[in-house]
């Protein structure tokens, strides 16, 4: 079987676009998994979607191989487009992180910062369990399968090589930053409970040393926030979990959203 230049750039374009957005999840790209394993994972998920994602290309396959600045252009509109799709995921992971550290910041696990390799930052324990937490339940729910179907519906809402000025038409700028405030709204909300148990516990503490101040609050708040985090932690998990668990649900329908469909 004989590939033509042009097949051969359109398989390109493709897989440029599927890495974009592959080294973006968590789960299946990022940055814990070796580069070796990306490469070989995008040449196999484009080698699958090439039924989907080659035919939709302007271009037909017998057609003369663009130019080099032509070629390029394409590049750099793939790189975008992946880009802003696998950006989905990322904020979905984000709003569990900032819960994480918001709840760390309160109740005052933040003292202990240790390494996380999915973001290759640091954070507190609390970040650590619901990155944990989020991970588990994007895999429970499917959500890797979701996000490759919606990358493959990507190419049916934005086909290889076609106009540059498709995401500023379809306002993929504006729909991220409309994202990026409502899973950070998101994030402060999941960790809402703990923020108002240890703000009651600051109030407590400072009547408590206005009226015996011989009385060491601080620490004694250390201990006492650290309890007081976790027990409401404990008890809002059950109300936290469903709502960490439909954010995981809806990462391919946000990277569709972003894409303009």
């Amino acid at each position: 079987m004989t590939i033509s230049v042009a097949q051969a750039q359109l398989f390109f374009l493709a897989l440029t676009r599927i890495l974009a957005v592959l080294i973006h999840v968590p789960v299946l790209g990022g940055r814990a998994v070796p580069n070796q394993i990306k490469i070989a994972l995008g040449v196999l998920v484009t080698i699958a979607m090439a039924g989907v994602a080659l035919p939709g290309a302007p271009l037909p396959p017998d057609a003369p191989a663009m130019a080099p600045l032509t070629l390029g252009g394409a590049i750099g509109r793939e790189l975008i487009i992946g880009t802003l799709a696998g950006f989905a995921a990322v904020l979905t992971f984000g709003a569990a992180q900032t819960a994480g550290e918001l709840m760390g910041l309160g109740s005052g696990f933040a003292s202990g910062r240790v390494f996380n390799p999915a973001f290759a930052d640091t954070g507190s324990a609390l970040d650590q369990f619901f990155l944990i937490i989020a991970t588990l339940l994007f895999v429970i729910t499917n959500g890797h399968h979701l996000a490759l179907l919606a990358l493959r519906q990507t190419f049916v809402a934005a086909p290889l090589a076609g106009p540059l000025d498709l995401l500023l038409t379809g306002g993929g700028l504006e729909r991220l930053a409309v994202m990026t405030g409502q899973l950070f709204a998101a994030g402060v909300l999941l960790a809402a409970p703990i923020l108002g148990a240890t703000l009651m516990a600051d109030v407590v503490l400072a009547l408590l040393s206005r009226v015996a101040p011989q009385v060491h609050v601080f620490f004694l708040g250390m201990p006492l926030k650290v309890g007081l985090g976790l027990g409401v932690l404990a008890l809002g998990l059950g109300l936290t979990l469903p709502q960490l668990s439909n954010f995981m649900d809806q990462v391919g329908a946000r990277m569709l959203w972003l894409v303009g469909n």
